[in-house]
């Protein structure tokens, strides 16, 4: 099978460059069943990071338009390469293929890990909208808290050892003073760090990649043959009516 990461930013064009997009393909490709290919492609335009619902919204025409292309290339499945899941509902109403966000599928896996679990995300401004997704994913009664490291996604990768050791503390405390039984990473960059064995033997709790969740989730759907419902995620009655999408636009 061949699934798509889509990058809701242009990465190739940003500090963290090309070479990251190739080194991100890698990991995906190290973590798939035998037989499937990932490739990571980015968007011509939009936010460098995505920090909060302002960037998430800026990055998601460009999304979606680039999920609608992957389908018509042939890919059987997409990702959201971002953990707040960017345009996920819209793309799953335009796309037949199934379309799956890192936070959706990390927050279900950790819920069924163990009674509460914990999000680890970059900033506390990010706090409360990350316990909403929680709630649009209908595992809110789970959560026990969400706790921030406050290292910008730029710099997670700057300092290897600092952020291993910031990770550390974080989750340490959301699983002994919150009592989670399993954390996640809330941002693909911390996700991408690939240290979840270590952290999670030195706090003693599974940890959940995001990107590696996600891709288990799209690899399972397409397996199975399962696509996301068109009674919850229907073609917009415009479209469906022949309209077409640049006839939607009003300039």
């Amino acid at each position: 099978m061949r699934i798509a990461y889509v990058v809701p930013g242009p990465m190739s064009k940003g500090p963290m460059g090309a070479r990251e997009m190739r080194r991100r393909e890698e990991l995906l490709n190290g973590w798939a069943f035998a037989g499937t290919e990932v490739s990571v492609v980015d968007v011509p335009d939009g936010p460098a990071s995505i920090e909060s619902a302002y960037e998430e919204a800026m990055s998601v025409p460009a999304t979606v338009e680039r999920i609608m292309q992957c389908e018509r290339d042939g890919f059987d499945a997409t990702i959201i390469g971002c953990f707040g899941d960017p345009g996920i509902e819209a793309a799953r109403e335009l796309a037949t293929i199934p379309v799956v966000g890192p936070c959706e599928s990390s927050l279900l896996m950790a819920a069924g890990l163990g009674h509460r679990f914990s999000v680890l995300t970059v900033f506390d401004s990010l706090i409360a909208g990350q316990e909403m997704l929680a709630i649009r994913a209908g595992v809110r009664d789970k959560l026990a808290s969400v706790r921030a490291t406050n290292i910008p996604v730029l710099d997670l990768m700057k300092d290897p050892d600092v952020t291993k050791k910031r990770l550390i503390e974080v989750a340490g405390a959301c699983v002994n003073e919150d009592r989670a039984d399993a954390f996640l990473f809330g941002c693909m960059t911390m996700s991408f760090l690939d240290m979840g064995d270590e952290i999670s033997a030195a706090v003693g709790a599974p940890a959940v990649n995001a990107g590696r969740a996600a891709l288990k989730h799209a690899e399972m759907l397409v397996s199975m043959g399962l696509s996301h419902s068109k009674k919850a995620y229907p073609m917009p009655p415009k479209m469906a009516a022949g309209q077409t999408f640049e006839a939607l636009r009003v300039a």
